[in-house]
């Protein structure tokens, strides 16, 4: 999947358009819950030793939030790396040069809006139960 593939698929599934936040770096689109305004992915250009690939390169790839439970052994995949620049704990780097299976790329993507998506707020009872 590549870049222009996978914006189509956001605003397809999420109906989220790309925001480009910042002037220096015109590449860089955020996608964004329409409710809570809290990013789901982040697509941008990024030279590739930053991922620590040994390569003078850039590549395109997105960012998206992982569940705790797997973002260990998401790393063991060819073409998902510790997130560049967000929290390497709680996000990945996708690569979008097609190492990374399009059924993958949805499936993260799935994740991460879940993830971010609104918390329901759970009415307070009053006194009397209600």
């Amino acid at each position: 999947m590549d870049r222009k593939e996978l914006e189509t698929f956001i605003f397809n599934a999420y109906d989220a358009s790309p925001e480009y936040l910042w002037e220096i770096y015109p590449t860089c689109a955020v996608f964004r819950h329409k409710g809570n305004r809290k990013w789901f992915a982040v697509i941008m250009t990024v030279s590739k030793s930053k991922l620590g690939i040994k390569d003078d390169g850039k590549i395109d790839i997105v960012n998206v939030k992982c569940a705790d439970e797997i973002i260990d052994s998401m790393w063991q995949e060819r073409g998902i790396y510790p997130a560049y620049h967000m929290s390497k704990s709680h996000w990945l780097s996708v690569s979008l040069d097609g190492s990374v299976e399009k059924d993958t790329v949805e499936w993260l993507l799935d994740i991460s809006y879940g993830l971010t998506k609104p918390k329901i707020k759970k009415r307070k009872e009053n006194k009397n139960g209600i």
